[in-house]
């Protein structure tokens, strides 16, 4: 049985400015499909070497596949979607499968909008495609497909969702095949050197509001570092890789193990050979300030943080859990330990107006990290806080839900303003940093590696492919007000979808009314039990007379009510 796997041909302006990406997906796919049994695995990379529609017909054609699987983060979603539907015109009998977050949890929209997609996988995908693979290759599908977790497909005009699958529990029997990638176009622009996307941990214990990959993951499991630094060491050996970015959300979450993996990369001498990068917390970084030393002598040389907002009020509303004091903190010891540091902040939410912008641009100068981005709130449509959100938004085009798009339009200012307003702080920021700072950092490893980013923006910047200005026709601070984002408003939310959503908020609201029932419940038992003791004679302490003060409290019956078994 011939499987070939396909990622979709999509581009937006944000990240790929650093580099090409390897798409880990398909290596810890086709790591799990090969110990399985299945040999006949073929990886096209469309978004890589950019392959249109008719030359990925010709591949597609030319290996006669039996099953074509493609994957979705929200912006792709089209792109994989015209994959699969190529499938079907090319191979009519291969089946067409879709994983990755946008379809886990908008399948019911997939498969209304694109009836042609055979079967989405729901989740972690390892376990579950090699579920649905052993059925296709035994003759069960689609007559036992019902019985396969984690699945989502059409049966007639029912849109069927089967059990939940469990999460992967075993990480460390994760085995990725990284050799199924053509290594030499995976190149990190700011070193030059090939760079990879392993994983140590998977889920978040926090719940940010905009974010999704919480709830994708659903619970934190972490690998033991030991496997974890055994991979690193056969991406540099067989792979000549340069540069790591551990693809977790928080690596620093679990203290001890991140310290076991830092102390294994020393141990074998890898940092002499490769250098990483990881997204993590404002809050780890102050907890492990005096560790600083020890993961910048492991390798460690460029943290994003997500400090996401320069006022409080956001970051209240983003669920962050931080201050803005805490943030310009973490950013100093950072700098002090010798790492790069890159502050993340969004922009674009309905209150967004031209003073919160330049905020942004005073505090990322103030805080001065190396390296400052502003990504556009994407109201990702299966996060808290789009269904806070939801009445305000009015694009439903998800090709554009990209972070560089403003897909919200606040109330004080236009959606070409809020991008001129985007980019002024770009601009200034890196063009103060082009000048005063970067060439003037040494001369050594940091001075280079600062250097590379610039260029890596330069290059972009001349391309016109930053921010996708030069799709949306952006030649001039003239043009803001006139900008064409290209939106398609025939997008709209699919009617089993929109179902899905109002079924959802309906049982969360019972749920709220059943607690509120319960808390109020709990509550009157409470002040019943308290009348009965004022009742009685009261408890006088230490047993003495009536002089004394009563043991019983005015508030003791919220006192009793917060701790009463119905909470």
């Amino acid at each position: 049985m011939r499987i070939v796997f396909v990622h979709p041909n999509y581009h937006s302006g944000g990240a790929e400015i650093a580099g090409n990406w390897p798409p880990a997906w398909v290596a810890y796919l086709t790591g799990s499909l090969r110990r399985a049994g299945f040999d006949d695995i073929h990886f096209i990379d469309a978004m890589t070497h950019h392959i249109g529609p008719e030359a990925l017909r010709e591949k597609l054609a030319a290996l006669k596949p039996d099953v074509v699987g493609t994957t979705a983060i929200t912006p792709a979603i089209y792109e994989a979607e015209a994959v699969l539907k190529l499938a079907q015109e090319v191979a009519p009998n291969a089946v067409r499968v879709l994983g990755g977050i946008h379809g886990t949890f908008m399948f019911r929209q997939v498969l209304s909008e694109a009836p042609w997609v055979d079967v989405i996988v729901r989740g972690e995908g390892e376990e579950i495609m090699v579920a649905l693979a052993e059925a296709i290759r035994d003759g069960r599908w689609p007559t036992e497909r019902r019985k396969i977790k984690g699945l989502a497909f059409r049966d007639g005009e029912e849109i069927v969702a089967t059990q939940a699958a469990s999460t992967v529990k075993d990480l460390d029997g994760i085995d990725p095949d990284w050799s199924i990638l053509e290594w030499d176009k995976y190149i990190y622009v700011p070193l030059n050197k090939r760079v990879a996307i392993p994983n140590m941990a998977r889920g978040c214990p926090f719940t940010c509001s905009f974010c999704s990959q919480w709830k994708f993951w659903r619970d934190y499991r972490v690998r033991d570092p030991i496997k974890v630094v055994d991979e690193i060491e056969r991406l540099v050996n067989d792979h000549d890789v340069g540069f790591f970015i551990l693809a977790d959300e928080e690596p620093t979450i679990n203290r001890k193990k991140f310290i076991d993996f830092c102390e294994e990369l020393i141990r074998r001498d890898l940092p002499r050979r490769i250098q990483w990068g990881i997204n993590t917390r404002v809050t780890d970084i102050m907890r492990d300030k005096d560790l600083l030393p020890l993961y910048r002598k492991a390798g460690l040389v460029h943290v994003s943080l997500g400090t996401e907002a320069a006022a409080q009020m956001k970051l209240d509303q983003f669920n962050k859990e931080t201050t803005v004091a805490q943030n310009k903190e973490a950013i100093k010891l950072l700098r002090d330990a010798d790492i790069f540091v890159e502050a993340q902040f969004i922009v674009g939410l309905d209150n967004e107006t031209p003073e919160t912008l330049e905020e942004t641009y005073r505090m990322a100068w103030d805080w001065q990290p190396d390296l400052a981005n502003w990504a556009m709130y994407t109201p990702w449509p299966f996060t808290p806080l789009f269904q806070e959100l939801r009445d305000q938004v009015e694009v439903f085009d998800y090709s554009k839900y990209n972070f560089v798009t403003p897909i919200m339009k606040p109330a004080a200012m236009t959606r070409g303003a809020l991008l001129e307003g985007v980019l002024k702080n770009y601009r200034r920021f890196y063009m103060q940093k082009a000048l005063f700072h970067y060439p003037w950092r040494g001369t050594g490893y940091r001075r280079k590696y600062l250097l590379g980013c610039l260029k890596a923006f330069l290059k972009a910047g001349v391309q016109r492919q930053f921010y996708d200005l030069g799709k949306h026709g952006y030649f001039s601070l003239k043009s803001r007000d006139d900008l064409d984002f290209g939106f398609d408003r025939t997008r709209t939310i699919a009617e089993a979808q929109m179902a899905d959503w109002e079924s959802t908020a309906e049982r969360a609201a019972k749920k709220r009314e059943r607690q509120e029932a319960i808390r109020a419940q709990g509550k009157a038992r409470a002040a019943e039990r308290g009348a009965d003791r004022e009742a009685r004679e009261p408890v006088r302490a230490c047993g003495g007379g009536g002089q004394m003060a009563e043991f019983v409290l005015p508030d003791a019956a919220p006192q009793a009510a917060a701790r009463t078994p119905a909470e």
